[in-house]
């Protein structure tokens, strides 16, 4: 996909995966090592009353379902940033996510005709469709066709 497919308004959804126990505690001992996403004691006592899922682990995990799901291998270009990242529910041990993608903006570049910029809304829900995490990023894709 090039800045050309992605007009305001287009959307997409990802395919699924769940987090097990194991991948949480996993990325958790590396990323974020916080009790509830460690120790499934500690997460019982918690406020959570169960083992959850870093925010960290969940976006980037929707991250890598969104690459799965829109082939840009030809037109990436990087991206100059990411906004209002939320975590808005917890992901437990078990749940599974998917992404729902929008198109919320979409411009040329002014000084460099082979690209363009796309701004896309994504949010994240649970296997009961409840929302569970969100963020905004803008990315740099190449034109089919300099202009």
């Amino acid at each position: 996909m090039f800045f050309d497919d992605l007009p305001v308004g287009f959307r997409f959804e990802t395919g699924a995966r769940t987090l097990t126990a194991n991948a949480i505690k996993v990325f958790a001992q590396e990323w974020d090592a916080q009790p509830f996403h460690l120790d499934e004691a500690a997460a019982r006592a918690s406020p959570y009353v169960g083992l959850i899922a870093s925010g960290f682990h969940t976006i980037l995990t929707a991250f890598n379902l969104t690459l799965e799901a829109s082939d840009w291998s030809q037109s990436s270009m990087g991206s100059p940033g990411m906004e209002t990242v939320r975590w808005i529910k917890p992901v437990y041990a078990g749940d599974t996510i998917h992404v729902r993608a929008e198109v919320v903006d979409a411009r040329a570049s002014r000084s460099k005709p082979d690209r363009g910029f796309v701004e896309l809304q994504y949010d994240t829900v649970n296997q009961d469709d409840v929302l569970v995490a969100s963020y905004r990023a803008t990315h740099m894709l190449r034109r089919r066709q300099a202009v």
